[in-house]
């Protein structure tokens, strides 16, 4: 079957299994409200494996399959093709990192799509060297919000890999004056995670950027800290 052909055959599955009250549920974790149709996460789930074993798919199929399903506005479409290319992490290749680089032109629109993205996909690029940090670089100033926020999520992963300190702050260091929140959010989680492992770099970093970047990325990073230890990262006063 074609990949045309099993798109329809999802959308058709997710109009049989829509639920009102998942919907209205769903809503309060989504700025602006749930654009989808309330599907239970275990049907999506399951839906993915058998769609892969009834249809025989390989990688490329569902590279195929993936670019019609992420453009799609209802939410539980791109949701699809995260857990359907997740069936395949051991045959991920840097073609895989490509194929994830054009989801953010496709449509990838919300931060739940972005951090399941990371967490699917990323640890075992790092964990298998398929990428490096520096491969990230472009991802840094991407047109797409939420491609720039997956860069220092996904650098939460890559903890794991590194002690670089340093390098990594340097590498995150012109996202600082991103204006967008959903970036700054991001930013936040990672420095919070590095200031648990290495706290005076992290403090040493966040010190040299109190009083100029956004207060949710300091608000986040200093979420662990003690009330007295939060009162150094403060904005001085002019």
């Amino acid at each position: 079957m074609k990949p045309i052909d099993i798109k329809k055959e999802i959308l058709f599955f997710c109009t049989q299994n829509s639920k009102e009250e998942n919907i209205i549920k769903y809503s309060r974790y989504f700025k602006g409200g749930f654009n989808g149709y309330g599907l239970d996460s275990g049907l999506i789930e399951k839906k993915s494996k058998d769609i892969i074993a009834e249809h025989k798919l390989d990688i490329h199929n569902a590279y195929a399959l993936c670019k019609l399903l992420i453009p799609e506005k209802e939410y539980e479409i791109p949701s699809f093709a995260l857990l359907i290319l997740n069936e395949f992490t051991k045959e991920f290749t840097k073609e895989t990192f490509n194929e994830l680089n054009e989801w953010f032109s496709l449509g990838i629109n919300n931060w739940a799509h972005t951090d399941g993205l990371v967490m699917y996909f990323f640890p075992v690029l790092w964990k298998k060297e398929i990428i490096k940090l520096e491969d990230l670089s472009k991802w840094r100033n991407a047109k797409n919000k939420f491609q720039r926020r997956c860069v220092p999520v996904a650098m939460i992963k890559y903890l794991k890999h590194s002690k670089d300190y340093q390098k990594m702050f340097a590498f995150i260091d012109s996202m600082m004056m991103d204006p967008e929140r959903e970036v700054h959010q991001g930013l936040g989680w990672f420095l919070r995670e590095c200031w648990k492992k290495n706290r005076i770099q992290t403090e040493s970093f966040l010190m040299k950027w109190k009083n100029d970047c956004a207060r949710l990325v300091i608000q986040y990073a200093t979420e662990k800290m003690t009330k007295e230890e939060r009162l150094r990262f403060r904005k001085d006063k002019a």
